[in-house]
């Protein structure tokens, strides 16, 4: 039967969960206004100071358990955090990776590495935000990816090249995938595939090298080349060649804060819609009289908020230790349409304003727009949704 689950009972909270950790974060975005994030693209800069005012309150190790020093709340904590941060105008992208991909060292990474790193994490005195995963050649089919690891001693020599490796720059850390076994020689494709946590402080400039990306918007990306990389064998995270199984699991808990960025993106152009459409005065009357510009606004609103109840209910499956594959595809898959609907509708509100940066529209907009095909392209979610939940034949 379409849509048939075993029944869970689940609390899902509507309006505003969570409001002590949505004040403190709308108090410190104060601090970075729409101007400081212009003033950052414009120099194609990183938002350090942003990063370590976040960092210094603590909210960047919001899912680091107590144990470790960190703050131990609940995933759905994690994602207010980042979708206020987006409804203040501010850019979560670039820091929420760290969230996600701690979630793979905390889930499978030995006693030693999570005491090793964790504690420091927590601290701020390293950053882990690096996730090499996609490569030139192999995209999102990344069982086909060829950067590899072969052991030799106490050591993995790595060789390969990733792409799209956002905050390689920034960070001390890197998550990485490589090839353990040709995939000629295992039995299934995302066999012989192992995770490593990399420490870059090292590895730059002995083998690891870094090169800027640009792109359409300033997301900190980059290309990393891998030229006999000596790592210690001590890098290797959980079993080797169970690695596709790890990021895997990870994978979720990315589409989930995903999604919350997406809401509160959305939230966003909503908001900067409204006013403008108040504000702004044609024909001796506001624009905002006019059904062609109050409807598409509308709408966006009612997809943001049904975006929303989709997240919140992934968010509570994740908190409760259920299966979350179907939604948080859902989640994501909606909440980033929603944010381009509302992206849309924000932009046409504003009309020709909206192209000149100093409305802040047009970055945002541009922001959007990249949510409908990274982390995850729509087709790779519906083709999951096709496949795992309407059981049809693999179509790849």
């Amino acid at each position: 039967m379409l849509g048939h689950r075993e029944p869970i009972e689940l609390t899902i909270t509507s309006g505003e969960d969570y409001r002590e950790i949505r004040e403190a974060i709308r108090s410190l975005c104060t601090k970075f206004p729409l101007d400081y994030w212009l003033k950052v693209e414009k120099a194609e800069a990183y938002p350090q100071a942003f990063v370590d005012a976040l960092t210094e309150a603590g909210w960047l190790s919001a899912l680091i358990p107590e144990e470790y020093g960190g703050a131990g709340l609940p995933f759905r904590a994690a994602g207010v955090v980042l979708e206020e941060i987006m409804a203040c105008g501010g850019n979560a992208g670039m820091i929420f990776a760290q969230m996600y991909t701690m979630g793979t060292v905390l889930r499978h990474g030995s006693a030693e590495q999570k005491q090793k790193y964790l504690p420091e994490i927590a601290k701020g005195n390293i950053r882990l935000q690096a996730f090499g995963v996609t490569e030139p050649t192999s995209g999102s089919d990344t069982t086909s990816l060829r950067t590899s690891a072969v052991r030799d001693g106490d050591s993995y020599v790595i060789n390969g090249q990733k792409i799209w490796t956002s905050r390689a720059r920034q960070s001390d850390l890197m998550l990485l995938l490589a090839r353990t076994t040709p995939r000629s020689e295992v039995a299934k494709k995302t066999d012989g595939l192992s995770v490593f946590l990399v420490d870059m402080r090292a590895a730059v400039g002995n083998g690891m090298t870094i090169q800027p990306l640009d792109a359409f918007i300033n997301h900190q990306t980059n290309e990393v080349f891998f030229d006999n990389l000596r790592i210690p064998a001590d890098s290797l995270i959980g079993e080797e060649g169970k690695g596709f199984k790890y990021i895997l699991s990870g994978m979720n808990s990315e589409r989930i804060l995903a999604s919350h960025v997406h809401i509160g993106s959305g939230r966003w152009f909503i908001e900067t819609a409204v006013k403008y459409a108040k504000e702004r005065i044609v024909f001796d009357r506001p624009i905002g009289q006019n059904q062609g510009i109050q409807f598409p606004i509308a709408e966006a609103y009612a997809n943001v908020v049904a975006a929303d109840m989709l997240t919140r209910k992934a968010v509570a499956l994740y908190d409760v230790g259920k299966e979350t594959g179907e939604d948080a595809n859902l989640a994501r898959l909606f909440s980033a349409e929603a944010n381009w609907q509302a992206a849309e509708a924000c932009f046409q509100t504003h009309g020709g304003f909206a192209a000149a940066k100093e409305f802040h529209v047009e970055r945002r907009w541009r922001e959007a727009r990249l949510g409908r095909i990274a982390p995850v392209s729509h087709n790779l979610v519906l083709a999951y949704i096709a496949e795992h939940v309407l059981k049809l034949p693999r179509s790849y």
